[in-house]
């Protein structure tokens, strides 16, 4: 993928950050909001961007695609691959996103599913690399805290 002009002389920022949530329903049920393609699209993605296209095929080996962004841009392109997992316990992937085409990180993540009671705690682990200048590992990790928030809104509203 060609690089845009507005980016520096080619460049890696490494970061690691750990984000973690508690949720008052049980593992299996946080884990089906990730599994499930329904269920998913209800927090994860953009859902007020025009063009969204998602895609999730969830098992070993598969891949999730999810591309969109406002109207007029820029496109954001997420696209995993599932690493391993455990059902009700633990998703692992690896994922890139770009932007309009540009590939701006390369990460390593894992999200842990532990019983707390009668709820769940969610441990989101990410390890990236932020590519030419174009992300950054503060801007991720805010978005990650909104995704993770969002999820929680949908497992508060839709608890069954």
């Amino acid at each position: 993928m060609s690089t845009p002009a507005t980016a520096t002389a080619p460049s890696v920022v490494h970061d690691t950050f750990v984000v973690e949530r508690s949720y008052p329903v049980p593992p299996a049920r946080v884990f089906a909001a990730f599994a499930d393609p329904a269920q998913k699209a209800r927090w994860f993605g953009d859902p007020s961007a025009p063009d969204t296209v998602a895609e999730l095929d969830f098992r070993v080996g598969g891949r999730e695609v999810n591309r969109g962004g406002p109207e007029g841009g820029p496109e954001y392109s997420f696209e995993a691959v599932y690493r391993d997992i455990v059902p009700d316990r633990r998703i692992v992937t690896t994922y890139e996103m770009a932007m309009d085409g540009a590939r701006i990180s390369v990460s390593l993540t894992s999200v842990e599913l532990l019983a707390e009671g009668a709820g769940t705690r969610l441990v989101y682990t990410e390890a990236g690399a932020f590519l030419d200048g174009l992300d950054e590992p503060g801007a991720r990790e805010h978005g990650t805290n909104e995704l993770l928030d969002a999820l929680g809104r949908v497992l508060e509203a839709e608890p069954a």
